[in-house]
């Protein structure tokens, strides 16, 4: 049974109001708390046993308050976890509001939410070096085990995280998940996150796009933008450390993050649009693009916000304009997890960026690669040594093929289905991967992508241009958090798409998420849709969903 999500949880224990008293109040249930709160707001519910160090202080003013940006747990193992934090006081100020001297932080792991039963504790440095970011690595856990954390730092409290290990080996526990991508903070508000926080979920996957890099007001949402980005185009440093500062300040975010663990992989909006390696989506000094030793600086800064705010291991941190972010996860015997990263290791789009990925002669060519040789290559190897029901591949861009030629089908949005920047625009790089699943009898395959602004499901086939041809897999594709703005039921881009692509059968341009339930026999996927996220608060409902039976491959509508 999932723990209930409790106010404790997500209120701060920093005292707003100067003398004010912190005293332990009831337990709301999750869904009224996080509906009628903010996660940073309030007073946190503590236990009489709390000792002199977690008390918070009492006299602080609100910009002193270092855990604006809430707290964070990611990439579970049966026997560990990572919670974060940032120290960030005034965090749309340079460096958060921070001096450069390293500050101690306290952390808790308990088994219970009032933290009676504290299992692990410890002091880690936060340094300016990192932006005052704190990962800690929690080990000697216990496999598929609920825990809460918190942080005390400069005589404050942090507001309460739960999150969540894996299943140990053997395991046959079913595993709920979520996963999302592309929240512009500017096109609407984050009320999806909120609805992930109010999910029974074990683990959400965040597949990329969680900033943006434009400067305030450049990409606006058909309908106009409710936010604005704070700065220019991101280029430096301090810029991706600002533009991730001011996301992390969002209450539904905050919520979501706090909720249950998280494990994430980036698209393009994190460093440069569409970006290929080390390749920029256009040749421009002024936004530290002007030949690829200065892109590559960006990309450098770009990796180091990046695992600076993501709940991320210490020994993941950038390493220069390098970072290996793809990784394996198992959940126990009932699914592997193998998380991509289809932007650093990738040659140049093929026939012009954007643009439709055909009629050039380069979207062939075999010496392509979306993966790069080195992670293709542990990607077969996960796949062939695993033992689990479902194999499942959490990544970014458009999988299945499209004919986009007949009629000019081409969606509205060079983004979306058939574009050089998918894996359309790398068919070589597909035909190995989806002739390895066939080759080695790879059963239950599937494939959760973001990156197109709708959602998406579509049969995996081993060749594209054959009607007839075996279904692999499928692939499941989520909408954006915010990108794009309200939306439509129906993308008019993918609807043209439809008659001459009969793998693609289910489409919506409402912003959401996909929510997820596997066990030994079915996967079910729900398309959950919000209507609205140009005004906060919109309820989500369920849109559509399918179930996959193991062994067949092939989703049925549920």
């Amino acid at each position: 049974m999932v723990p209930p999500f409790t106010a404790a949880m997500l209120t701060s224990s920093h005292a707003h109001l100067k003398g004010a008293a912190v005293t332990e109040r009831p337990s709301l249930s999750r869904r009224h708390f996080l509906a009628s709160t903010g996660a940073a707001a309030g007073l946190v519910a503590l236990p009489q046993a709390v000792t002199t160090l977690w008390r918070p202080a009492t006299s602080a003013a609100a910009d002193t308050y270092p855990f604006t940006l809430g707290v964070a747990s990611g990439d579970p193992l049966p026997d560990a976890v990572v919670i974060w934090t940032r120290l960030a006081p005034q965090p749309l100020e340079r460096a958060g509001g921070m001096t450069d001297e390293p500050v101690p932080v306290r952390w808790e792991v308990s088994a219970t939410e009032d933290f009676r039963r504290p299992l692990r504790r410890g002091t880690t440095l936060a340094v300016a070096a990192e932006a005052h970011t704190v990962h800690v690595d929690v080990r000697g856990l216990d496999p598929h085990t609920w825990y809460w954390y918190r942080f005390q730092a400069q005589g404050e409290v942090s507001a309460v995280g739960r999150t969540r290990t894996a299943p140990a080996r053997g395991s046959i526990a079913p595993v709920a998940f979520a996963f999302a991508s592309c929240a512009q903070y500017e096109h609407g508000w984050f009320t999806a996150y909120r609805r992930i926080a109010e999910e029974d979920l074990d683990v959400v996957f965040h597949l990329g796009d969680y900033v943006y890099e434009f400067a305030g007001g450049d990409y606006q949402a058909p309908a106009g933008n409710v936010r604005t980005h704070a700065g220019g185009e991101l280029v430096t440093l301090d810029d991706y450390r600002r533009r991730y500062a001011q996301y992390s300040t969002d209450a539904d975010l905050q919520a979501a993050h706090a909720a249950a663990p998280w494990i994430v992989t980036w698209d393009d909006h994190e460093v440069d649009n569409n970006y290929a390696a080390a390749v920029p989506e256009f040749t421009d000094a002024a936004q530290g693009n002007g030949d690829e030793a200065s892109f590559l600086a960006r990309r450098a800064a770009a990796y180091q916000a990046y695992w600076e705010h993501m709940p991320l291991r210490p020994e993941n941190r950038a390493v220069g304009p390098d970072l290996q972010l793809y990784r394996g996860f198992t959940y126990g015997d009932t699914a592997s997890f193998s998380v991509l990263d289809t932007r650093q290791y990738r040659t140049d789009q093929p026939c012009g960026d954007p643009g439709p990925a055909a009629g050039c002669g380069e979207e062939s060519d075999p010496q392509a690669t979306l993966l790069g040789q080195v992670q293709a290559g542990w990607l077969e190897d996960r796949l062939a040594a695993s033992a689990a029901t479902w194999n499942v591949l959490p990544q970014q861009v458009f999988m299945a093929g499209t004919d986009a030629e007949p009629g000019g089908a081409l969606p509205d949005d060079p983004r979306d289905a058939g574009g050089s920047d998918s894996w359309d625009g790398y068919r070589a790089s597909r035909h190995r991967l989806l002739d390895f699943v066939a080759g080695r009898g790879i059963e239950n395959l599937v494939v959760l992508t973001g990156d197109v602004h709708n959602h998406c499901l579509a049969d995996l086939r081993r060749d594209f241009e054959d009607e007839m041809s075996p279904v692999l897999g499928t692939e499941l594709v989520c909408t954006s958090i915010a990108s794009g703005g309200d939306g439509t039921d129906r993308s008019a881009g993918f609807e043209r798409l439809l008659p001459e692509n009969p793998h693609l059968r289910y489409n919506s341009n409402r912003r959401g998420y996909v929510s997820c339930r596997a066990d030994r026999e079915t996967l079910r996927a729900e398309f959950r849709v919000l209507d609205h996220v140009s005004t906060p608060g919109a309820p989500v409902r369920t849109d559509a969903a399918f179930v996959i039976e193991a062994g067949t491959a092939r989703a049925e509508p549920a």
